[in-house]
């Protein structure tokens, strides 16, 4: 790093990306235990500050009770059930508002400093506009579960996820162009454009988990590599012939065979580059490629493990988890292209 400025900056960057790492973490907990609904207002303001006594606590289950999740799935639940699940959507959304502050307050210090270039601006005003539609898309995914059929729309929640995926990356791979500038401007061009269609093939396996969690497909099927004992289920061949494509992304069987499947080209095309280009990487650009692979290697066996056992609740996390941390070892593996020229042979 060249000076100080930088290193501020870096790190700022870095807090930045664990707390959408936390934000990842905390609602795949919230998702996991049932707990996403259970907040039925959006106050940017006065939603950061909880329920502080009995009397208030009662009027929020209230208007809980006024919304189909309650009367048609908890209606048993109590008072405290209610603070059971009312904590972990409580959390994310705090959570949120905190990032806000953590980037809008050193953000405006370092503009006021002249510490940061027009380019960094526009690159860190982009993040903020992204950060604002990221808790945008949070409560339209929240009110698609405020109606009849008390479940998010698994679109919605897609969305969602990649969003904050897509935030993170971005986040990450300014903190690395900050922080470990390219020696030279001559990339390694020709890995860039397999790194990403790699990219491409890794966001769709993301949207088809998104998929999966919001239709709660990995409940069904547990068993692996079949389904059930069948490679492609019949389910799956007769809603196809019934519904046509739509039966692929909108039904269990659909999105987890797809998700099954995508998971397993992923991890072999990772093996194909890696061992096909590994003679002429540099070692950076090596220790970026097996990193890459061994992070999906991870995470197709927590995949694996998260099904066979039914989606526990630490199993799915970590599962979730992986998934951002295979982006973040995707944006230093396109990083280590650009530091030096690839040694061809």
């Amino acid at each position: 790093m060249e000076n100080k400025a930088n290193r501020a900056i870096v790190l700022w960057l870095i807090t930045g990306a664990f707390l959408v790492a936390s934000m990842v973490v905390i609602g795949g907990i919230t998702r996991l235990t049932q707990s996403g609904l259970s907040m039925v207002e959006w106050k940017l303001i006065m939603g950061a500050v909880p329920p502080m006594n009995e009397q208030a606590w009662q009027a929020t289950f209230e208007k809980y009770k006024q919304f189909p999740e309650y009367q048609k799935l908890n209606i048993h639940y109590t008072l405290s059930d209610f603070k059971s699940i009312f904590w972990w959507e409580y959390i994310h959304r705090l959570l949120g508002r905190v990032m806000g502050i953590v980037f809008i307050i050193p953000f405006l210090y370092f503009l006021m400093r002249k510490q940061l270039s027009k380019a960094l601006v526009k690159k860190l005003l982009l993040i903020l506009a992204l950060g604002a539609f990221q808790g945008f898309l949070g409560w339209f995914m929240v009110k698609s579960g405020l109606v009849n059929n008390p479940h998010v729309s698994h679109y919605r929640l897609a969305a969602h996820l990649v969003t904050a995926f897509a935030l993170f990356g971005i986040i990450m791979d300014l903190a690395f162009k900050i922080g470990w500038p390219a020696a030279n401007k001559v990339y390694a061009v020709y890995y860039r454009p397999i790194l990403r269609t790699l990219l491409v093939l890794i966001s769709l396996q993301i949207v088809f988990g998104a998929f999966v969690a919001g239709l709660k497909a990995g409940l069904f099927y547990s068993t692996f590599p079949t389904m059930n004992g069948e490679w492609l289920p019949r389910v799956i061949q007769a809603s196809v012939r019934e519904n046509g494509w739509i039966s692929w992304i909108d039904t269990v069987a659909g999105v987890q065979y797809i998700h099954r499947w995508l998971g397993i080209i992923v991890w072999t095309c990772t093996l194909m580059i890696s061992v096909v280009f590994y003679s002429s990487l540099t070692d950076n650009q090596r220790k970026g490629f097996m990193l890459l692979f061994g992070m999906i290697t991870l995470q197709a066996i927590l995949g694996i493990f998260t099904l066979l056992y039914s989606v526990p609740l630490v199993l799915a996390v970590l599962h979730q988890l992986g998934a951002l941390l295979t982006i973040l070892a995707w944006v230093y593996t396109m990083h280590t292209t650009r530091l030096a020229i690839s040694l061809k042979r």
